[in-house]
């Protein structure tokens, strides 16, 4: 036909991806997704390719880099191995409701279940990847004509950005991403027209049940307190629930993922919920008559240490979702618009008073046995908040460098502050900065343990390769600290398995990257002039200091179950 036009589906994808605002490709190259570079190379720098060191690391960058902009992350692998290697970042992202799209390839269809290498399409005696990442995902799909390309990838965009969002995986045979398409449709054209939860007269019921609640309790002058979760930040209404905060006189606290989506310097901030957060969260807690749940669903991390206080409360929920407890007040929908709509039907502030309750700064502090070798680890994170930029996307691994820095770092003004506790899976905070600092232009910081820096820190190479500003923080204890807190507190600390042989993170990476500034902090106090110094700086910085194992980490289960037995036996090497 005259006029017709051709399109590589792999020209088609990543063009299409880059007119709806996704501006970075995440990967690790391969045989059966080099097309997809190719593609990119020919964009014309809509989309610039960024290549990982591991699948895990690049499945990272596109979460921080979709958590910090709120625009859909782009991760792309290879069959076999490195397909494999994406399942814990996605099941993160699936978990923490982070919209991703992954674009997987698989040998040519020919060979599906002949004996190709690599092979997953479930044929001939192979496994069959499209099971295994539909657990992970909110779709899967694998490709099987050029033509269903377009609407696929609609499917696929929706399926990641709908009001519970999270990854949604492609599966692109070779053949499929080589071969082409007649005249294409606009990919803004097949996606859903709404995002939004389909209005019925339940859900207006419902709304007017929450406003008529709330109202009550302002008029009575009840003491509210809301419990703000990470999908305030997914849904931009930190400015509304700021609002609902002032109008109700409520104190806020925040789930520890979600540091960030309330202004940790403002009166009405209660601390941080949960087994890495604040006493004083609980004493709100008991005080309150009503609670409100606002993108969260109140996970066991979150709402630990609070279960007595919430059986004797009202708990009103406002999320995508119904929390995880019961006998709530729920309305699903939409978070910012249920949030306007229920300042609208409040009203303006009508003398309503802060709660008093106990300051969000006494804390569960860190313990620290005497005569013990390093710092200690609430010294250090004090130390990086005191050298944070007020504009700034903020990383943080799990484990006791998680705890400590989700207790004892206030988040910055500006930015994000991100603990992934969806899987917890250690070292992602590598390559999330370095997606975040992509997305925003601004500089990240990453705060891991060295344990999580053995698995995935090696993605600081990738930050050296693209310039990326990224301050990479390494609380170094030679161990993975939590374990070894474990084996004391629970097993009696007569032998570890969970001790390293001592290294030296910093200098193996100066010697590593030549042009990388990496240096070994002697004390809290050189840390911070290290990162205040380098944070003007264009690339990114490596900087790591030796804390002591022996800390007890600001973990409630652990501290609550300390004896005197527990720290008094020297620890047995295994092995």
């Amino acid at each position: 036909m005259a006029g017709q036009r051709n399109v590589r589906v792999a020209d088609y994808l990543i063009q299409s991806l880059g007119e709806l605002g996704t501006r970075h490709l995440f990967g690790v190259g391969g045989a059966n997704i080099e097309d997809l570079y190719d593609a990119t190379a020919h964009s014309l720098g809509a989309v610039t390719g960024i290549l990982a060191k591991h699948e895990f690391g690049a499945s990272s960058m596109a979460d921080g880099y979709s958590r910090s902009s709120n625009r859909l992350g782009l991760v792309v692998a290879t069959s076999g191995g490195g397909a494999m290697n994406l399942v814990p970042g996605l099941a993160e992202a699936h978990a923490s409701r982070v919209p991703l799209l992954a674009l997987v390839g698989e040998p040519p269809t020919a060979l599906h279940g002949r004996g190709a290498f690599q092979d997953t399409s479930g044929l001939g005696g192979s496994f069959d990847a499209q099971i295994l990442f539909a657990t992970v995902s909110r779709l899967c799909a694998r490709v099987s004509e050029p033509a269903a390309v377009p609407e696929l990838l609609a499917r696929a965009v929706d399926a990641a950005r709908t009001p519970i969002p999270g990854p949604a995986v492609l599966l692109l045979p070779k053949d499929i991403q080589q071969a082409t398409i007649a005249d294409p449709p606009p990919l803004r054209e097949l996606l859903s027209a709404s995002r939004d939860h389909a209005e019925d007269a339940g859900r207006a019921r419902e709304r007017e049940r929450v406003s008529g609640r709330l109202a009550a309790v302002r008029r009575s002058g009840g003491q509210v307190l809301i419990i703000a979760g990470d999908g305030v930040a997914r849904a931009d209404c930190r400015t509304e629930l700021a609002s609902l905060a002032s109008v109700l006189g409520a104190r806020v606290a925040v789930a520890p993922d979600a540091r960030d989506v309330f202004d940790n310097a403002d009166p009405h901030f209660a601390g941080v919920a949960g087994v890495m957060g604040h006493p004083g969260v609980r004493d709100c807690a008991q005080h309150a008559g009503t609670w409100v749940l606002v993108g969260t669903r109140l996970p066991h991390l979150v709402r630990a240490g609070l279960e007595e206080a919430q059986e004797a409360t009202t708990v009103i929920s406002l999320d995508e979702q119904r929390p995880f407890i019961q006998d709530t007040l729920s309305l699903c929908g939409d978070l910012r618009g249920e949030l306007r709509h229920l300042l609208r039907a409040l009203g303006p502030k009508k003398g309503a008073e802060q709660v008093a309750c106990g300051p969000h700064h006494d804390a569960h502090h860190s313990q620290q046995p005497p005569d013990t070798a390093g710092s200690s680890m609430r010294e250090a994170v004090e130390a990086v908040a005191t050298a944070l930029p007020a504009a700034a996307d903020v990383f943080i691994d799990a484990g006791n460098t998680g705890a400590s820095a989700v207790h004892h770092l206030p988040a910055p003004r500006t930015g994000r502050c991100v603990v992934a506790l969806g899987m917890g899976g250690m070292g992602y905070s590598f390559g999330a900065a370095i997606g975040a600092a992509l997305a925003t232009g601004r500089r990240a910081f990453a705060i891991a343990g060295d344990g999580a820096f053995l698995m995935h820190g090696l993605e600081v190479h990738t930050a050296v390769q693209y310039g990326v500003p990224v301050s990479f923080v390494v609380l170094n204890n030679d161990a993975h600290g939590m374990c070894v807190t474990r084996e004391k507190v629970f097993y009696g600390g007569r032998y570890s398995y969970n001790r390293f042989t001592p290294a030296d993170p910093a200098a193996g990476l100066a010697a590593l990257l030549p042009g990388l500034d990496s240096r070994t902090a002697r004390d809290p106090a050189h840390l911070r002039r290290i990162l205040a110094d380098t944070a003007a700086g264009a690339g990114p910085v490596f900087a790591c200091l030796d804390v002591d194992v022996d800390e007890y980490p600001p973990f409630a289960p652990l501290l609550t179950s300390l004896t005197p037995k527990d720290t008094s036996n020297e620890p047995v090497p295994v092995g």
